[in-house]
This record gives structure tokens, C-alpha cells and sequence, in this order.
């Protein structure tokens, strides 16, 4: 395969393969201004820029956070925001080793002749928008491809044109210095066992990774966001050693080695079930070309959210919470968490169903 090898080639790889750090990992701050509007609602707090801004700057300035992250993947909005003093978000991370990274997809729409299923919007004016993004300061994106399981579902439609659409993404991308997060998530919505998850997951990631490559991306310079392959969500639960089995095995079938990480998504999984999840894989004695690393939103943030509730007193014991999750992450990356007394916000379940961003 002739990949891409432009001007972009040896920043893109290199980018890659430091946002895969083992030890670090990405924060997923890129919710939609209506997203995180619930969120704060949440908490009651009213969803207005201020808000927003406060809550990004509180996960961003927390003493140590940054020292266990490699990315954060901001919202539109967010990659133009400053703190409280004047200091925009862009050169705060920077200044902790972290790389900004920006959402670019416009969410999904239905996909005609389909039960419900989904396709992602936000192609058309995509170089345009990545070439602005790479000039604030952003280096890598992410867009976010949604099928789901059912009867006759995911179906081959669905399969190939998310796969295509994350491929023509990942193309665009990575002609404007960016590099692509390929994220098809699969939801975790239903009461299939974990063979099916399996099954339908391994179908999906040999369809993307076939797209990719009939696009000519440059692998090196890419990485993957994937759910973890468990049980779903109205089934008896896995055990973290029987999910790690299964997802390895399912990367391993389908995954070049030439991508140098997973990220994984945290599927409205409880804080702590998506690091014991994360840890399991990593403490996984067997092949992995690729190192296995997160790129959490809920699962970094909720914990810090209730503890927060918008109030400036508040302000410390929520850094805390949060630099909890990240240091516990952190460890689970290198196969090194072996748990401890948590909040029970973190136990809680984030499943939400047919989450959208």
C-alpha cells in the first residue's frame, strides 16, 4: 500500500507514537456545548460559557494531572478558551507536555435504508476546518463513528460506511498535520453476550482498518479509540480478566502492528471498572504490538464533577478526585493499579443509552 507522505509524515508519527506513551493517556474534554450543558445541569449549574470555561480550567490546572496525560481532546470552543488569568488552554498543555487535540465531526445522522442505524457528518468543510485547528495549536482529532447491536445489527451498510467515512476523515487529517483518532464505537446498549460483542467487533475493525488502508493512510501516524469488548449493558458483567482476553484477542486479529496505540474509550463504564478493564490488559501475558492506553471523558471526570458542583470551595478536594482517576489510569497503562478505597462516585455506572456527544 502506497500511504500517505507529504509534508506532514514525520510530525504525524511522532505525534502518534508520544500520545501513546505508556504511563500516559488522553482526557476526553470535547463535549458539545449541549453535552456538558447536562453535566452541570448535573450539579446545577448553568450551562453558559463561564461555566464551561471553569470546569476545563479546573481539570487542566490540577497540580499532577498533566503529568499523567499525553492528550486532551478539546471542544471547538475550548481550543480558543483562556484561563481565568489570560492564559490560553493551548499553551497551559503545552507547558505540561500534553498535545491539544479537537473534535471535528458534527455528529451523527440517521443512515437511510437502515433500522436506526448511524452515520457521521462533518466531511465537507473538514480540510478547511483542520488547517484552522492546526494553526491554534491542535495536533491530532477525533471523530466518532456509532453502530450498535441488535437483531440484524450492526448491518454491512453500516459497517462499510462508517468505515469509509472514518477513513476519508482520517485521509483529510492527515494532509493538514493532523493526526486521526479512528474511533468506531460500538455500544455497549443491549442484552448480547460478550461473543457477540466480540464477533461484531472484530467485523468492524477489519472493515476500518481495510478503508484505511484503500485510502492510504499512514497507519504510523494514526491511533485507535475502540470500545473494550464486554457483555452488554442488560447482561451479567465479565470479569476484567475475561474483557481483556477478549479485546486483545479481537485487536490482534484485526489491528496492524503498525499502529502504534490504543486508546480506549470508557463506554459509560464506572470509573473504576474502566481502569481494572485497562489494567487487566496490560497485566495480559501476551502479544501486544501496540501499547494499550485510555482516552477517557466520563470515567476521568465524574468523581471531580460531584465533588465540584460548580462551587469555588470545592475547588481543591475536586482537583484531588481528579488527579486520582489520572494517577490511577496512569499505573493501569503499565499494568500497575492494583485498586484501593475509591469514592463511591466512582463505582457508579455512566452508561447512559444511545449516549450522543
Amino acid at each position: 500500500m502506497s500511504a500517505y507522505n507529504g509534508k506532514y509524515t514525520e510530525e504525524l508519527i511522532k505525534t502518534a507514537a508520544y500520545i501513546g506513551t505508556p504511563g500516559k493517556g488522553i482526557l476526553a474534554a470535547d463535549e458539545s456545548t449541549g453535552t456538558i450543558g447536562k453535566r452541570l445541569s448535573s450539579i446545577n449549574v448553568e450551562n453558559n460559557e463561564s461555566n464551561r470555561r471553569a470546569l476545563r480550567e479546573l481539570l487542566f490546572t490540577t497540580p499532577g494531572a498533566l503529568e499523567c496525560l499525553s492528550g486532551v481532546i478539546l471542544f471547538e470552543e475550548t481550543l480558543y478558551q483562556k484561563t481565568a488569568a489570560g492564559k490560553p488552554f493551548v499553551d497551559v498543555l503545552k507547558e505540561g507536555g500534553v498535545i491539544p487535540g479537537i473534535k471535528v465531526d458534527k455528529g451523527t445522522v440517521d443512515l437511510p435504508g437502515t433500522d436506526g442505524e448511524t452515520t457521521t457528518q462533518g466531511l465537507d468543510d473538514l480540510a478547511k476546518r483542520c488547517q484552522e485547528y492546526y494553526s491554534a495549536g491542535a495536533r491530532f482529532a477525533k471523530w466518532r463513528a456509532v453502530l450498535k447491536i441488535g437483531p440484524n445489527e450492526p448491518s454491512q451498510l453500516a459497517i462499510n460506511e462508517n468505515a469509509n467515512g472514518l477513513a476519508r476523515y482520517a485521509i483529510i487529517c492527515q494532509q493538514n498535520g493532523l493526526v486521526p483518532i479512528v474511533e468506531p464505537e460500538i455500544l455497549v446498549d443491549g442484552s448480547h453476550d460478550i461473543d457477540k460483542c466480540a464477533d461484531v467487533t472484530e467485523r468492524v475493525l477489519a472493515a476500518c482498518y481495510k478503508a484505511l488502508n484503500d485510502h492510504h493512510v499512514l497507519l504510523e501516524g494514526t491511533l485507535l479509540k475502540p470500545n473494550m469488548v464486554t457483555p452488554g449493558s442488560k447482561s451479567a458483567k465479565a470479569t476484567p480478566e475475561k474483557i481483556a482476553e477478549y479485546t486483545v484477542r479481537a485487536l490482534q486479529r484485526t489491528m496492524p502492528p503498525a499502529v502504534p496505540a490504543v486508546v480506549f474509550l470508557s463506554g459509560g463504564q464506572s470509573e473504576e471498572e474502566a481502569t481494572l478493564n485497562l489494567n487487566a490488559m496490560n497485566k495480559l501475558q501476551t502479544k501486544k504490538p501496540w501499547s494499550l492506553t485510555f482516552s477517557f471523558g466520563r470515567a476521568l471526570q465524574q468523581s471531580t464533577l460531584k465533588t465540584w458542583a460548580g462551587k469555588t470551595e470545592n475547588l481543591q478536594k475536586a482537583q484531588a478526585a481528579f488527579l486520582a482517576r489520572c494517577k490511577a489510569n496512569s499505573q493501569a497503562t503499565l499494568g500497575k493499579y492494583e485498586g484501593s478505597s475509591v469514592p463511591a462516585e466512582a463505582l457508579e455506572s455512566l452508561h447512559v443509552e444511545g449516549y450522543k456527544y
